[in-house]
Protein backbone atom coordinates (compact mmCIF):
# COMPACT_ATOMS: atom_id res chain seq x y z
CA UNK A 1 0.00 0.00 0.00
CA UNK A 2 1.63 3.80 -0.53
CA UNK A 3 0.41 6.30 1.44
CA UNK A 4 1.30 9.90 1.05
CA UNK A 5 0.32 12.95 2.55
CA UNK A 6 0.15 16.04 0.87
CA UNK A 7 0.00 19.60 2.31
CA UNK A 8 -2.51 21.84 0.74
CA UNK A 9 -1.77 25.10 3.50
CA UNK A 10 -1.29 25.47 7.13
CA UNK A 11 -4.61 22.92 7.96
CA UNK A 12 -5.45 21.48 5.05
CA UNK A 13 -3.95 17.92 4.04
CA UNK A 14 -4.64 15.60 1.57
CA UNK A 15 -3.82 11.46 1.88
CA UNK A 16 -3.47 9.68 -1.22
CA UNK A 17 -3.71 6.18 -0.86
CA UNK A 18 -3.34 3.40 -3.34
CA UNK A 19 -3.69 -0.43 -2.21
CA UNK A 20 -2.75 -3.47 -4.61
CA UNK A 21 -5.70 -5.86 -5.52
CA UNK A 22 -3.42 -8.73 -3.62
CA UNK A 23 -3.93 -6.06 -0.54
CA UNK A 24 -8.21 -6.31 -1.38
CA UNK A 25 -8.67 -9.39 -1.91
CA UNK A 26 -8.86 -10.60 1.85
CA UNK A 27 -11.13 -7.65 2.30
CA UNK A 28 -13.48 -8.98 -0.62
CA UNK A 29 -13.31 -12.70 0.92
CA UNK A 30 -14.14 -11.52 4.39
CA UNK A 31 -17.34 -9.36 2.53
CA UNK A 32 -18.03 -12.76 0.59
CA UNK A 33 -18.41 -14.49 3.69
CA UNK A 34 -20.22 -12.42 5.92
CA UNK A 35 -22.73 -11.73 2.96
CA UNK A 36 -23.43 -15.91 2.45
CA UNK A 37 -25.72 -16.29 5.55
CA UNK A 38 -28.47 -13.69 4.37
CA UNK A 39 -28.67 -14.02 -0.01
CA UNK A 40 -31.47 -16.06 -1.55
CA UNK A 41 -31.16 -17.51 -4.25
CA UNK A 42 -33.78 -19.54 -6.07
CA UNK A 43 -32.85 -23.25 -5.85
CA UNK A 44 -30.79 -22.90 -2.93
CA UNK A 45 -31.99 -23.02 0.46
CA UNK A 46 -30.87 -19.25 2.04
CA UNK A 47 -27.06 -19.27 3.00
CA UNK A 48 -26.21 -22.21 1.19
CA UNK A 49 -25.83 -20.51 -2.07
CA UNK A 50 -22.29 -21.30 -3.27
CA UNK A 51 -19.68 -18.27 -2.90
CA UNK A 52 -18.91 -19.17 -7.10
CA UNK A 53 -22.57 -17.78 -7.59
CA UNK A 54 -22.30 -15.65 -5.18
CA UNK A 55 -19.33 -13.92 -6.61
CA UNK A 56 -20.59 -14.44 -10.37
CA UNK A 57 -24.18 -12.65 -9.07
CA UNK A 58 -23.08 -9.97 -6.52
CA UNK A 59 -19.65 -9.24 -6.59
CA UNK A 60 -19.41 -6.02 -8.23
CA UNK A 61 -22.36 -4.81 -5.42
CA UNK A 62 -20.31 -6.58 -2.70
CA UNK A 63 -16.76 -5.10 -3.88
CA UNK A 64 -18.01 -1.79 -4.11
CA UNK A 65 -19.44 -1.75 -0.95
CA UNK A 66 -16.55 -3.14 1.09
CA UNK A 67 -14.18 -0.14 -1.18
CA UNK A 68 -16.76 2.43 0.32
CA UNK A 69 -15.97 0.82 4.00
CA UNK A 70 -12.53 0.31 3.41
CA UNK A 71 -11.56 3.66 2.49
CA UNK A 72 -12.71 5.00 5.40
CA UNK A 73 -11.26 2.24 7.94
CA UNK A 74 -7.69 2.67 6.09
CA UNK A 75 -8.11 6.44 6.32
CA UNK A 76 -8.65 6.39 9.63
CA UNK A 77 -5.92 3.58 10.65
CA UNK A 78 -3.13 5.21 8.55
CA UNK A 79 -3.81 8.72 10.21
CA UNK A 80 -4.06 7.34 13.66
CA UNK A 81 -1.00 5.54 13.26
CA UNK A 82 1.03 9.09 11.73
CA UNK A 83 -0.38 10.75 14.68
CA UNK A 84 -1.76 13.54 12.26
CA UNK A 85 -5.39 13.77 14.85
CA UNK A 86 -7.86 15.24 11.95
CA UNK A 87 -10.66 17.62 12.98
CA UNK A 88 -14.14 18.12 11.26
CA UNK A 89 -14.98 15.25 8.62
CA UNK A 90 -12.38 14.81 6.09
CA UNK A 91 -14.23 14.17 2.97
CA UNK A 92 -13.00 11.60 -0.22
CA UNK A 93 -12.21 13.69 -2.97
CA UNK A 94 -10.83 11.20 -5.61
CA UNK A 95 -12.19 7.66 -5.95
CA UNK A 96 -10.85 5.12 -8.49
CA UNK A 97 -11.81 1.20 -8.70
CA UNK A 98 -13.13 -1.09 -10.87
CA UNK A 99 -13.45 -5.04 -10.02
CA UNK A 100 -10.05 -6.83 -10.65
CA UNK A 101 -7.96 -3.35 -10.34
CA UNK A 102 -6.23 -1.55 -7.49
CA UNK A 103 -8.20 0.94 -5.43
CA UNK A 104 -6.92 4.47 -5.19
CA UNK A 105 -8.63 7.50 -3.35
CA UNK A 106 -7.46 11.03 -1.62
CA UNK A 107 -8.81 12.08 1.21
CA UNK A 108 -8.98 16.57 2.49
CA UNK A 109 -9.30 16.84 5.63
CA UNK A 110 -8.07 19.82 8.20
CA UNK A 111 -5.49 19.59 10.98
CA UNK A 112 -4.64 22.26 13.85
CA UNK A 113 -2.34 24.62 12.82
CA UNK A 114 1.44 24.48 13.77
CA UNK A 115 2.19 27.76 16.21
CA UNK A 116 5.05 28.80 18.87
CA UNK A 117 3.34 29.60 21.90
CA UNK A 118 3.89 33.23 22.96
CA UNK A 119 5.85 35.52 26.13
CA UNK A 120 2.88 36.95 26.86
CA UNK A 121 5.04 39.63 29.71
CA UNK A 122 5.45 42.60 27.49
CA UNK A 123 1.54 43.01 27.70
CA UNK A 124 0.00 45.76 30.08
CA UNK A 125 -3.49 45.28 30.63
CA UNK A 126 -5.89 48.36 32.70
CA UNK A 127 -7.92 46.20 35.39
CA UNK A 128 -10.71 48.57 36.11
CA UNK A 129 -12.05 48.48 39.44
CA UNK A 130 -14.83 50.37 42.21
CA UNK A 131 -15.89 50.38 45.39
CA UNK A 132 -19.68 51.38 46.23
CA UNK A 133 -20.02 54.79 48.00
CA UNK A 134 -21.90 56.53 50.15
CA UNK A 135 -23.92 58.17 46.98
CA UNK A 136 -24.59 54.80 45.24
CA UNK A 137 -25.35 53.29 48.67
CA UNK A 138 -27.81 56.13 49.53
CA UNK A 139 -29.51 55.87 45.90
CA UNK A 140 -29.59 52.28 46.76
CA UNK A 141 -31.92 52.99 49.51
CA UNK A 142 -33.91 55.94 47.84
CA UNK A 143 -35.01 52.80 44.90
CA UNK A 144 -36.19 51.05 48.14
CA UNK A 145 -38.37 53.82 49.71
CA UNK A 146 -39.85 54.58 46.17
CA UNK A 147 -40.85 50.50 45.41
CA UNK A 148 -42.29 50.74 48.94
CA UNK A 149 -43.88 54.34 48.59
CA UNK A 150 -47.85 55.26 49.09
CA UNK A 151 -49.41 57.85 46.72
CA UNK A 152 -51.79 60.17 47.29
CA UNK A 153 -53.65 62.71 44.63
CA UNK A 154 -52.16 65.61 42.98
CA UNK A 155 -52.98 68.26 40.94
CA UNK A 156 -49.34 69.02 39.60
CA UNK A 157 -46.09 66.88 39.02
CA UNK A 158 -43.14 68.52 40.82
CA UNK A 159 -40.73 66.52 40.71
CA UNK A 160 -39.36 62.56 39.69
CA UNK A 161 -41.67 61.64 43.05
CA UNK A 162 -44.88 61.01 40.85
CA UNK A 163 -47.19 58.72 39.13
CA UNK A 164 -48.80 59.83 36.11
CA UNK A 165 -51.58 58.81 33.80
CA UNK A 166 -51.35 59.32 30.64
CA UNK A 167 -53.07 59.10 27.17
CA UNK A 168 -50.21 58.67 24.51
CA UNK A 169 -49.96 59.55 20.90
CA UNK A 170 -47.44 59.09 18.74
CA UNK A 171 -46.34 61.24 15.49
CA UNK A 172 -44.03 60.50 12.75
CA UNK A 173 -40.79 62.73 11.86
CA UNK A 174 -43.30 65.20 9.74
CA UNK A 175 -45.36 65.39 12.53
CA UNK A 176 -48.60 63.10 11.20
CA UNK A 177 -50.08 60.88 13.64
CA UNK A 178 -49.39 57.45 13.39
CA UNK A 179 -52.88 55.53 13.52
CA UNK A 180 -52.96 52.44 16.23
CA UNK A 181 -50.16 54.40 17.90
CA UNK A 182 -52.34 55.52 20.85
CA UNK A 183 -52.59 54.42 23.99
CA UNK A 184 -55.02 55.89 26.71
CA UNK A 185 -54.66 55.60 30.83
CA UNK A 186 -50.84 54.31 30.66
CA UNK A 187 -49.47 54.96 34.37
CA UNK A 188 -46.04 55.88 33.89
CA UNK A 189 -43.77 56.40 37.23
CA UNK A 190 -41.69 58.84 37.07
CA UNK A 191 -39.23 57.12 39.56
CA UNK A 192 -38.60 54.34 37.33
CA UNK A 193 -35.20 54.05 35.35
CA UNK A 194 -37.28 52.62 31.94
CA UNK A 195 -39.05 55.84 31.39
CA UNK A 196 -37.43 58.23 29.39
CA UNK A 197 -35.57 60.81 30.94
CA UNK A 198 -37.13 63.39 27.93
CA UNK A 199 -40.22 61.82 28.99
CA UNK A 200 -39.80 62.74 32.71
CA UNK A 201 -38.47 66.23 31.78
CA UNK A 202 -41.57 66.83 29.86
CA UNK A 203 -44.10 66.08 32.05
CA UNK A 204 -42.56 67.43 35.38
CA UNK A 205 -44.53 70.90 35.83
CA UNK A 206 -47.41 69.82 33.77
CA UNK A 207 -51.29 69.49 35.60
CA UNK A 208 -54.15 67.81 35.20
CA UNK A 209 -54.97 67.57 31.27
CA UNK A 210 -52.27 69.58 30.23
CA UNK A 211 -50.48 68.37 26.83
CA UNK A 212 -46.97 68.08 26.53
CA UNK A 213 -44.35 66.71 24.19
CA UNK A 214 -41.45 64.42 24.20
CA UNK A 215 -39.02 64.19 21.12
CA UNK A 216 -35.86 61.50 21.81
CA UNK A 217 -34.10 58.94 20.16
CA UNK A 218 -34.34 55.64 20.54
CA UNK A 219 -31.78 52.93 20.24
CA UNK A 220 -32.14 49.36 19.50
CA UNK A 221 -29.08 47.54 19.02
CA UNK A 222 -27.49 48.50 16.04
CA UNK A 223 -29.62 51.07 14.66
CA UNK A 224 -31.79 53.84 15.73
CA UNK A 225 -35.04 55.85 15.13
CA UNK A 226 -36.68 59.51 16.14
CA UNK A 227 -39.65 59.34 17.87
CA UNK A 228 -42.46 62.42 18.97
CA UNK A 229 -44.66 61.82 21.74
CA UNK A 230 -47.93 63.70 22.26
CA UNK A 231 -48.57 63.15 26.30
CA UNK A 232 -51.91 64.45 27.86
CA UNK A 233 -52.24 64.29 31.88
CA UNK A 234 -55.08 62.22 33.38
CA UNK A 235 -54.06 61.41 36.16
CA UNK A 236 -51.71 62.61 38.94
CA UNK A 237 -50.13 60.66 42.30
CA UNK A 238 -47.74 61.78 44.44
CA UNK A 239 -45.48 59.30 45.92
CA UNK A 240 -45.11 59.42 49.67
CA UNK A 241 -41.90 57.10 50.26
CA UNK A 242 -41.19 55.82 53.90
CA UNK A 243 -38.41 57.04 56.02
CA UNK A 244 -35.37 55.26 55.63
CA UNK A 245 -35.36 53.81 59.18
CA UNK A 246 -35.27 50.80 60.53
CA UNK A 247 -38.87 49.46 60.03
CA UNK A 248 -37.61 50.09 56.63
CA UNK A 249 -34.91 47.77 57.14
CA UNK A 250 -36.97 45.30 58.79
CA UNK A 251 -39.94 45.02 55.47
CA UNK A 252 -37.56 45.09 52.77
CA UNK A 253 -35.53 42.15 54.36
CA UNK A 254 -37.89 40.41 55.99
CA UNK A 255 -36.65 40.83 58.87
CA UNK A 256 -32.86 39.65 58.14
CA UNK A 257 -32.18 43.08 59.11
CA UNK A 258 -33.22 45.16 62.30
CA UNK A 259 -31.50 48.33 61.71
CA UNK A 260 -30.82 50.39 58.82
CA UNK A 261 -27.15 50.40 59.38
CA UNK A 262 -27.14 46.60 58.75
CA UNK A 263 -29.29 46.76 55.43
CA UNK A 264 -27.26 49.71 54.26
CA UNK A 265 -24.25 46.90 55.16
CA UNK A 266 -25.69 44.01 53.17
CA UNK A 267 -26.24 46.85 50.17
CA UNK A 268 -22.63 47.76 49.71
CA UNK A 269 -21.89 44.19 50.22
CA UNK A 270 -24.37 43.39 46.98
CA UNK A 271 -22.31 46.56 44.79
CA UNK A 272 -19.16 45.61 46.09
CA UNK A 273 -20.00 42.27 45.00
CA UNK A 274 -21.14 43.45 41.77
CA UNK A 275 -18.86 45.92 40.69
CA UNK A 276 -16.10 43.05 41.40
CA UNK A 277 -18.03 40.70 38.47
CA UNK A 278 -18.23 43.49 36.10
CA UNK A 279 -14.86 43.86 36.60
CA UNK A 280 -13.03 40.53 36.84
CA UNK A 281 -15.34 39.78 33.59
CA UNK A 282 -13.87 42.65 32.07
CA UNK A 283 -10.57 41.83 32.53
CA UNK A 284 -11.08 38.29 31.41
CA UNK A 285 -12.44 39.63 28.12
CA UNK A 286 -9.36 42.13 28.08
CA UNK A 287 -6.99 39.54 28.55
CA UNK A 288 -8.20 37.06 26.31
CA UNK A 289 -8.69 39.38 23.11
CA UNK A 290 -4.72 40.51 24.03
CA UNK A 291 -3.18 37.34 23.75
CA UNK A 292 -5.42 36.34 20.71
CA UNK A 293 -3.91 39.35 19.19
CA UNK A 294 -0.72 38.20 19.80
CA UNK A 295 -1.38 34.98 17.51
CA UNK A 296 -1.25 34.36 13.30
CA UNK A 297 -2.29 31.57 12.10
CA UNK A 298 -4.57 30.31 9.82
CA UNK A 299 -7.88 28.44 11.63
CA UNK A 300 -9.48 25.22 10.41
CA UNK A 301 -12.82 26.12 8.66
CA UNK A 302 -14.40 22.90 10.19
CA UNK A 303 -13.56 24.82 13.43
CA UNK A 304 -15.29 27.87 12.52
CA UNK A 305 -18.35 26.01 10.90
CA UNK A 306 -18.62 24.27 14.16
CA UNK A 307 -19.08 27.41 16.81
CA UNK A 308 -21.87 28.84 13.39
CA UNK A 309 -23.67 25.59 13.96
CA UNK A 310 -24.13 25.93 17.53
CA UNK A 311 -24.97 30.00 17.73
CA UNK A 312 -27.78 28.93 14.82
CA UNK A 313 -29.16 25.89 17.08
CA UNK A 314 -29.04 28.03 19.86
CA UNK A 315 -31.07 30.97 18.29
CA UNK A 316 -33.32 28.16 17.04
CA UNK A 317 -33.98 26.63 20.18
CA UNK A 318 -34.86 29.87 21.49
CA UNK A 319 -37.46 30.62 19.38
CA UNK A 320 -41.31 29.80 19.57
CA UNK A 321 -41.60 25.91 18.82
CA UNK A 322 -37.93 26.33 18.20
CA UNK A 323 -38.79 27.30 14.51
CA UNK A 324 -37.68 30.17 12.73
CA UNK A 325 -39.68 32.78 11.51
CA UNK A 326 -40.70 33.12 8.10
CA UNK A 327 -37.80 35.05 6.56
CA UNK A 328 -34.78 34.66 8.54
CA UNK A 329 -32.23 34.54 6.70
CA UNK A 330 -29.57 31.74 8.03
CA UNK A 331 -26.99 32.55 5.39
CA UNK A 332 -26.65 35.81 6.38
CA UNK A 333 -26.99 35.72 10.24
CA UNK A 334 -24.21 32.87 9.89
CA UNK A 335 -22.05 35.95 8.28
CA UNK A 336 -22.74 38.80 10.82
CA UNK A 337 -21.70 36.37 13.60
CA UNK A 338 -18.30 34.49 11.44
CA UNK A 339 -16.26 37.02 13.42
CA UNK A 340 -16.88 35.83 16.94
CA UNK A 341 -16.70 32.71 15.65
CA UNK A 342 -13.54 33.18 14.16
CA UNK A 343 -11.84 34.50 17.46
CA UNK A 344 -13.82 31.32 19.06
CA UNK A 345 -12.16 28.90 17.16
CA UNK A 346 -8.63 30.92 17.77
CA UNK A 347 -8.56 31.33 21.25
CA UNK A 348 -9.30 27.39 21.47
CA UNK A 349 -6.41 26.37 19.63
CA UNK A 350 -4.89 28.81 21.91
CA UNK A 351 -5.96 27.79 25.05
CA UNK A 352 -5.62 23.57 24.25
CA UNK A 353 -2.16 24.60 23.25
CA UNK A 354 -0.89 26.16 26.62
CA UNK A 355 -3.13 23.83 28.53
CA UNK A 356 -0.59 21.57 26.99
CA UNK A 357 2.37 23.60 27.22
CA UNK A 358 1.64 24.15 31.05
CA UNK A 359 0.72 19.97 31.61
CA UNK A 360 -2.66 20.70 33.44
CA UNK A 361 -4.14 18.04 34.45
CA UNK A 362 -7.17 17.30 37.00
CA UNK A 363 -6.63 15.12 39.59
CA UNK A 364 -9.32 14.05 42.59
CA UNK A 365 -7.95 16.28 44.69
CA UNK A 366 -8.27 19.42 42.38
CA UNK A 367 -11.66 18.16 41.91
CA UNK A 368 -12.66 17.97 45.58
CA UNK A 369 -11.38 21.51 45.88
CA UNK A 370 -13.56 22.85 43.36
CA UNK A 371 -16.28 21.22 44.72
CA UNK A 372 -15.85 22.03 48.42
CA UNK A 373 -15.38 26.18 47.17
CA UNK A 374 -18.06 25.99 44.96
CA UNK A 375 -20.84 23.95 47.19
CA UNK A 376 -21.61 26.65 49.57
CA UNK A 377 -21.64 29.06 47.00
CA UNK A 378 -24.26 26.79 44.63
CA UNK A 379 -26.36 25.55 48.07
CA UNK A 380 -25.03 21.80 46.34
CA UNK A 381 -24.05 18.83 48.33
CA UNK A 382 -19.95 18.54 48.07
CA UNK A 383 -20.57 15.11 47.53
CA UNK A 384 -23.28 15.74 44.90
CA UNK A 385 -20.63 18.28 43.48
CA UNK A 386 -18.05 15.93 43.40
CA UNK A 387 -19.59 13.32 41.35
CA UNK A 388 -21.01 15.80 38.35
CA UNK A 389 -17.23 17.25 38.15
CA UNK A 390 -15.65 13.75 38.02
CA UNK A 391 -19.25 12.98 35.30
CA UNK A 392 -18.63 16.05 33.12
CA UNK A 393 -16.07 16.36 30.50
CA UNK A 394 -17.39 20.13 30.37
CA UNK A 395 -17.05 20.81 33.92
CA UNK A 396 -13.16 18.85 34.00
CA UNK A 397 -12.70 21.60 31.00
CA UNK A 398 -13.99 24.25 33.13
CA UNK A 399 -11.90 23.43 36.47
CA UNK A 400 -8.16 23.18 33.84
CA UNK A 401 -9.66 26.97 32.15
CA UNK A 402 -9.25 27.85 35.95
CA UNK A 403 -6.53 26.72 36.20
CA UNK A 404 -5.27 27.99 32.76
CA UNK A 405 -6.55 31.98 33.46
CA UNK A 406 -4.32 32.38 37.19
CA UNK A 407 -1.23 31.61 35.10
CA UNK A 408 -2.21 33.76 32.69
CA UNK A 409 -3.29 36.80 34.97
CA UNK A 410 0.08 36.51 36.81
CA UNK A 411 2.30 36.47 33.28
CA UNK A 412 1.29 40.07 32.03
CA UNK A 413 1.68 43.66 33.61
CA UNK A 414 -1.48 44.53 35.25
CA UNK A 415 -2.68 48.24 36.96
CA UNK A 416 -5.64 48.34 38.61
CA UNK A 417 -7.83 51.64 37.93
CA UNK A 418 -10.31 53.24 39.77
CA UNK A 419 -12.82 53.95 37.71
CA UNK A 420 -17.02 55.17 38.67
CA UNK A 421 -17.30 54.86 34.73
CA UNK A 422 -19.83 52.16 33.87
CA UNK A 423 -19.11 51.78 30.06
CA UNK A 424 -15.15 50.50 31.57
CA UNK A 425 -17.05 47.60 33.10
CA UNK A 426 -18.87 46.43 29.73
CA UNK A 427 -17.72 43.73 27.73
CA UNK A 428 -17.82 44.36 24.28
Amino acid sequence: MEVTINTLSDCDREMDITMTTEELQPHFEDAYKKALPSIEIKGFRKGKVPLTVVKKMFGKSIEYQTVEDLTNETFRKEAESRNLNPIGVPTITKLNFKPGEPLSFKVKFEVKPEFEIKDLSSISIEKYIHAATEEEIEKEVTRLQQINASFEPAEKIENENFAVTVDMQEFDEQGNIIPGNKRENLRLSLMETSVEKEVKEALIGAGMNEIRDAKFEHSHGDHSHKVHLQLTVRGIEKAILPEANDELAKKVSNNEFSTIAELKENIKKDLNDFWKERSDRRFENDLLNEIVKQYEFAVPESLVAGFLDAYVDDLKNRQPNKTFPRGFDEKKYRESYRGIALWQAKWLLIKDALIAKEKIEITETDIEKTAEAEAGKLGIDKERLISYYKSSEQAAEKIKYDRLFDILKRSVKLTEVETADYSKFTVE
